[in-house]
């Protein structure tokens, strides 16, 4: 089971960074790339970081 969380803890991790990043180019925060401005990126990358942020929040909460 430990395995377990910390394979899903590496995976979850760039699926929230990626997705904050994608967030903040859509909004135009963070310049530099071809998403800077297009807010459809920050429509993709917002609902990806809720489900990173989500699956590291439930794997690693603590045992009741």
């Amino acid at each position: 089971m430990i395995v377990f969380r910390y394979l899903a803890t590496i995976l979850a991790g760039p699926l929230l960074l990626i997705g904050v990043i994608w967030v903040l180019q859509g909004l135009n925060i963070l310049p530099g790339s071809f998403m800077t401005g297009q807010i459809i990126w920050a429509i993709y990358g917002a609902p990806m970081a809720l489900v990173g942020g989500a699956l590291v929040w439930w794997i690693n909460r603590g045992r009741r």
